[in-house]
């Protein structure tokens, strides 16, 4: 299993929400490559990154920062998610050398559009489906929706997207723990891999999400605990790899 740290990008800075609230984030450095290396030293083989502005704008925000990361570590893959809303700036991150982007909102929005972009970008796209209580959230979190996550990432598996990234959005930056059971009922449910988000807190919801890697929990995106130092990302990520 693969820990992936977390780059949330805020006016070229890297920070972390509570529950997506825009107004409610800390700065934790005004120098997000750097950020990227301490976590590529410490072990990381795959970074995070999101571009919150984007999200919010629809549109890229970050993109020069982000191609300044994706160059500065070649050799480790990076998924990107945030503002991500056509074909020509899938394009251009791939480019640029970005090795997964992350469709969240206009997957919900218009589900045609993951047919397409899988068929035209294979092996590169992943969807994000954020939930509250099972339903998919949209628009930064600001909407609910009446769509049933599982049912959604069963249409997109169908679709040929490359994985699903899960985030129980009642606990992101909440530091209230994962959500293992729900997000190993998702993976149960498909054959594409699942990747955790949100609540991660400490070493313990490492090993809770390690014991459903076998029904197909292939990561787990972590964040403000690694940012706040109650979870140790070297040891960590070593923990997630020995469930393998």
């Amino acid at each position: 299993m693969l820990l992936i740290p977390a780059i949330d990008l805020k006016e070229g800075k890297c920070v972390r929400l509570r529950q997506g609230i825009m107004a409610d984030d800390t700065v934790f450095s005004d120098d997000p490559v750097a950020v990227a290396g301490r976590w590529v030293a410490a072990g990381a083989k795959r970074l995070h990154l999101v571009d919150l502005d984007g999200a919010f704008a629809g549109k890229p925000k970050n993109a020069a920062i982000i191609n300044r990361i994706v160059a500065a570590y070649p050799d480790v893959p990076v998924q990107i998610g945030g503002g991500i809303r056509d074909e020509d700036t899938i394009q251009a991150y791939l480019e640029a050398g970005v090795q997964y982007v992350i469709i969240g909102t206009k997957a919900v929005s218009e589900p045609h559009f993951i047919k397409d972009v899988s068929l035209e970008f294979p092996g590169h796209i992943i969807v994000g489906l954020d939930a509250r209580e099972g339903k998919v959230a949209i628009d930064g979190w600001s909407k609910l929706s009446h769509h049933d996550v599982v049912d959604l990432a069963q249409k997109f598996e169908a679709d040929g997207v490359e994985a699903i990234i899960y985030t129980d959005i009642s606990r992101d930056g909440m530091m209230s723990g994962i959500n293992a059971e729900a997000t190993a009922n998702l993976a149960r449910a498909i054959r594409i891999p699942v990747i955790a988000s949100g609540g991660i807190t400490n070493i313990d919801d490492i090993n809770a999400l390690g014991r459903y890697v076998d029904d197909g929990i292939m990561g787990a995106i972590t964040g403000r605990a690694i940012y706040e130092g109650t979870l140790d990302f070297a040891e960590a990520a070593k923990l997630a790899e020995s469930f393998n």
